[in-house]
């Protein structure tokens, strides 16, 4: 299975994007745990959202409030609504994906199964 990640881009602070990350060879949602991180340069891995199978949701404090997440099954998709973006969100974001059903055990990278290529996220003040 493979994730793929959309939706990166250039916006001015204060702006909005939405990311996307779709499951691809075979890959289904149903069952898994989903999140997004976030390295910015020189900075590790963040976790900034995760949503788990009953699509019980939580977030990073520094975007709790301005971010979303959620999860579209029948289409295999996550998506992360990104709001009142600000340059210290300026990161490269990666979906990830764990065989489970709860975000309590999928906190750092190592403990995913999958992992996207990641999309470049710049905000501009």
């Amino acid at each position: 299975g493979q994730l793929v990640e959309s939706g990166g881009g250039e916006v001015q602070a204060g702006g909005s994007l939405r990311l996307a990350c779709t499951a691809s060879d075979g890959l289904t949602f149903e069952d898994n745990a989903l999140a997004w991180f976030r390295q910015a340069p020189g900075k590790e891995h963040e976790r900034v959202s995760c949503i788990n199978r009953n699509s019980m949701t939580n977030y990073a404090d520094s975007v709790n409030g301005r971010f979303t997440i959620s999860r579209d099954n029948a289409k295999n998709t996550v998506y992360l609504q990104m709001s009142s973006l600000k340059p210290e969100d300026t990161a490269m974001y990666y979906c990830a994906a764990k065989y489970g059903p709860f975000c309590s055990d999928f906190q750092q990278p190592s403990e995913s199964d999958f992992w996207g290529q990641g999309t470049q996220v710049t905000v501009s003040s």
